[in-house]
């Protein structure tokens, strides 16, 4: 195909609707270039080909699919995630940490989630106006990690310093938060070591495979670290689930009255606007055909997630957001596909139901307060502030 579409990432359509500015792109190819000043990958648009591809090996992750931090010599060797690895390392890897993000142990951890929950909530009572995003959204993440591995409470409002810094997304300030986490993290697998508690770290110190395998201290402060960087998505989906759900009344209704949607409406709010809207790029080791676009040996490859997700193929009426639709042979990209799905997700969605569940009972006239605040980012679907009121105020 000689003809290849190219989607502009800095073009204010692409910035401010890529959900509905992908659509005519992926109608006419199953995959695009994605170009920037002094910067161009390939996107894979149609649902069935992402699918295929975060599953094909030929597409393989580099040192090149992420951006080194300018941080101290001795945090490096921990920012190594599991994230970052393939073939052998990374199914060792995970073998070793998946019996601890099972959706048997999301669900185990959701009375624990409902107190921190009910905790930020409480500290909500007697307020009219609110930020969304930094008063409840952005905090609960750090707060839960923080729970599963260990964090003293004392520490916790510090660790809430560094999730803000990770989600502003400033070179200078991950540089700042980096060393924090990392000594926080040995501090608190010592501790483990000394005193095993009912969290993540506890577990994975006594997890050790058949062949004696275990991890090794490095390798679990990196997973402290893949926690952080992970909890920025249900930071995110938690604050555009509100406000998708504000902007569509009648189906907040129908939830307010049958909390048994929430499952459903989460994974809805998950297709329809991802917080994730572009995967980690992967490098094509030979040439490589999707549908007619041949991509040569050596080239970036993303999938667009906002553009797959509403993709009519797999999706009937796509670009609709219904909480009740119905589940299908086809399954949102939200959290990737493959081997390198995201370890996470389970928790994600057990964090993003409770606390929805939690605000819209406790604030049943919870209503947007003016525009909300979204951050320019081609590669996240993000909101940096979401004013909401809290309550009707009644005049004298």
């Amino acid at each position: 195909m000689s003809d290849v579409p190219e989607i502009l990432l800095t073009d204010s359509e692409v910035l401010h609707d890529p959900f509905t500015a992908y659509g005519p792109v992926r109608e006419r190819s199953p995959a695009a270039k994605l170009v920037a000043p002094g910067f161009a990958m390939w996107a894979v648009l149609r649902h069935e080909e992402a699918r295929k591809m975060l599953s094909d090996p030929r597409f393989a992750l580099s040192p090149d699919s992420y951006q080194r931090m300018d941080v101290p010599d001795h945090c490096r060797p921990y920012l190594r995630t599991m994230q970052e690895v393939e073939g052998p390392e990374h199914l060792r890897l995970r073998r070793l940490v998946a019996p601890a993000f099972t959706p048997r142990k999301a669900a185990a951890l959701r009375p624990g989630i409902e107190r921190l929950v009910d905790d930020l909530l409480d500290g909500l009572d007697g307020k009219t106006d609110i930020d969304l995003v930094t008063a409840f959204a952005r905090p609960l993440p750090v707060d839960v990690i923080c729970a599963l591995v260990g964090i003293p409470a004392a520490d916790r409002p510090r660790w809430r310093e560094y999730g803000a810094l990770i989600s502003a997304g400033d070179g200078a300030g991950l540089a700042k938060a980096v060393p924090g986490i990392v000594e926080g993290a040995l501090a608190a697998i010592e501790d483990r070591k000394l005193q095993p508690a009912d969290d993540v770290v506890s577990q994975l110190l006594r997890i050790q495979a058949e062949d004696g395998d275990r991890l090794g201290e490095t390798e679990l402060v990196a997973l402290v670290w893949q926690l952080v960087l992970g909890g920025q998505v249900p930071g995110n989906l938690i604050a555009n689930a509100v406000e998708i759900l504000l902007s569509h009344p009648d189906q907040l209704a129908e939830l307010r009255d049958d909390p048994a949607l929430m499952p459903g409406a989460v994974e809805e709010v998950m297709r329809w606007q991802s917080p994730q809207l572009l995967t980690i790029p992967r490098f094509t080791t030979t040439d490589v055909r999707i549908g007619d676009v041949l991509i040569p040996e050596g080239e970036p490859v993303t999938v667009a997630v906002a553009a797959a997700n509403r993709d009519p193929r797999a999706f009937p009426d796509p670009d609709v957001f219904d909480i009740r639709r119905a589940a299908g042979p086809a399954w949102h990209l939200a959290f990737a596909h493959g081997p390198h799905f995201c370890l996470g997700a389970s928790l994600a969605r057990a964090q993003t139901e409770v606390a929805l569940t939690a605000l819209l009972r406790r604030f049943p006239d919870l209503a947007l307060d003016g525009g909300p605040l979204r951050i320019p980012d081609p590669g996240t679907w993000r909101l940096n502030a979401l004013p909401v009121k809290l309550r009707t105020t009644v005049a004298n």
